[in-house]
């Protein structure tokens, strides 16, 4: 694919976007961006077209209220997380908040990466407290992911595309692992209606819409006294592509079918 830097990328101005997530295996990926390649530019920054994430999530611990709002797909959600840019060296707290409309809004600050990714967003204190109202001391530090993202964008400039792959999860309430490296979470953002080639290319291979929320999902399969029922078909399929028997994701779902 031919390369497009992050100063060209931003003038990618998507002003009525649409936002759409797919998700799908490593044996299809490959196929997509087979049939992408005369089509797109691919994002590159310092002779890499690979980036490399490290985000973590902080939620209530009584209830994991954050987690509960957006499995059950309520609307407002909020959610809180720290995200480092790995190769950039750079680091953000961020607030994403979705309203009711479905519009979602996101504020962040810079922080510092000195220490562990924990001890560095308290250096953002006080924007979590102008934004939400609450301190660190009322969160704890749920979950933490690992990923590796590629970044397409059309001929056109109509739409950018996300590809997330190489997931790993952390939960550090549980202390248990998960490695979903075998998912690939598409992401296609697209400036309103506007004709999208890699919509047809995702018909072709029959990927379907799929929604995806790393940290609902990571915390799904990490933590066993979650409430999940409304994520069961997600967790199905996703179980489907990450072939992993052994894991606490495997046993949750066999122990549901048995119950049912």
């Amino acid at each position: 694919m031919r390369p497009i830097t992050l100063e060209e990328m931003s003038g990618v101005k998507l002003m009525k976007r649409t936002d759409t997530k797919y998700v799908t295996d490593i044996s299809t990926l490959v196929k997509l961006l087979t049939l992408a390649s005369h089509g797109y530019y691919v994002q590159e920054i310092n002779n890499s077209r690979l980036a490399h994430y490290n985000t973590l999530y902080w939620d209530f611990p009584a209830d994991h209220h954050y987690y509960l709002i957006h499995a059950q797909k309520r609307k407002p959600r909020t959610k809180v997380r720290t995200r480092r840019y790995v190769d950039s060296g750079i680091a953000f707290l961020e607030i994403k908040r979705k309203d009711n409309h479905g519009k979602t809004r996101k504020k962040r600050v810079s922080v510092p990466i000195e220490g562990t990714i924990m001890e560095d967003s308290r250096y953002a204190a006080d924007f979590l407290m102008e934004q939400l109202g609450i301190t660190f001391d009322q969160l704890i530090p749920a979950l933490s992911n690992f990923f590796t993202r590629i970044t397409l964008v059309n001929y056109q400039k109509t739409e950018r595309v996300t590809i997330d792959l190489q997931l790993r999860i952390e939960n550090h309430e549980t202390g248990i692992n998960a490695d979903l490296s075998n998912c690939v979470i598409i992401e296609l953002k697209r400036d309103g209606r506007t004709f999208s080639p890699l919509l047809a290319m995702l018909r072709e291979l029959r990927i379907k819409p799929s929604g995806f929320s790393k940290y609902v999902i990571g915390s799904a399969v990490t933590n066993p006294s979650l409430r999940k029922n409304l994520l069961r078909k997600r967790l199905r399929k996703l179980y489907k592509k990450t072939h992993h028997p052994d894991s606490y994701l495997g046993a949750y779902l066999a122990a549901a079918e048995h119950a049912v």
